[in-house]
């Protein structure tokens, strides 16, 4: 008896499932101002999920048109709120290379700009402990690039201004990157692994405040390897650009 219920029972199941019907689509219908207002409307709530669905629909119904040309704006902004870091930064770069003289192309860039560097600042928060020699600031290196492209081509966008503070910030965090990484390598005797990345940051980012702490990791590198001249010469280069490091560096020189 048992086995005939639990056959019974499977028999139901199945049917059941079989029988579903599939959820409805609400959107069935709507015309492309309509789907474009409840999109925005999702959008603006912050619905970033439902947001995308109604856009993504939009796209693939109308592909021509003002609204489809807005949405794919929009669609990228509510994949980055989402979390969807590929699919924002892959639509931008649709909407760049298909519409390259709209007139709100300057935000495709700043977007780009955005997702990266926020990117970047959930990766220093989730890997702070990390070893620095493995860490990769691409993300870093992508959304200065992104942002200087912005700012080189629109030059009078109102994006501009805070993509230039953003690019000067981005500066900074780089060379400081490479320095810790110098710093690093100097602390375990690879002096010159540490050497390169000293002198990498020097190079390329000769106007930021990381460039003490990279001369200084000359100086330490140098005297523990017995380079004396390349030792003076990066101390003369240190006290000429920063008088007050001197005693610093001396007093360190031996515990590296």
């Amino acid at each position: 008896m048992r086995r005939i219920l639990s056959a019974i029972f499977i028999v139901l199941a199945v049917a059941a499932c079989t029988g579903a019907t599939p959820t409805k689509d609400v959107t069935r219908g709507w015309s492309v101002e309509r789907l474009y207002r409840e999109a925005k409307a999702e959008l603006d709530a912050g619905n970033y999920k439902r947001a995308t669905s109604h856009y993504e629909k939009l796209s693939a119904r109308y592909p021509y048109g003002k609204y489809a040309q807005q949405s794919q704006l929009e669609l990228a902004y509510a994949y980055f709120k989402n979390s969807e870091r590929a699919s924002a930064l892959a639509t931008c770069d649709r909407f760049i290379k298909l519409y390259p003289n709209h007139e709100n192309v300057d935000y495709a860039y700043y977007l780009k700009g955005l997702i990266t560097f926020n990117e970047d600042q959930g990766i220093v928060a989730k890997f702070s402990d990390q070893n620095p020699s493995e860490r990769d600031p691409e993300a870093m290196r992508e959304s200065f690039d992104s942002l200087q492209q912005l700012v080189t081509r629109f030059p009078e966008s109102k994006y501009a201004p805070d993509s230039i503070k953003r690019m000067r910030y981005l500066v900074n965090a780089l060379a400081s990157s490479e320095v810790i990484i110098a710093e690093y390598y100097l602390r375990r005797r690879a002096y010159v692994a540490a050497v390169n990345r000293a002198q990498y940051a020097i190079r390329n980012y000769p106007e930021t405040p990381a460039l003490e702490r990279a001369f200084t990791v000359l100086v330490k590198a140098y005297q523990a390897m017995g380079l004396t001249d390349l030792q003076r010469d990066a101390q003369r280069l240190l006290d000429l650009n920063f008088p007050n490091a001197r005693v610093n560096a001396e007093a360190s020189a031996g515990g590296a």
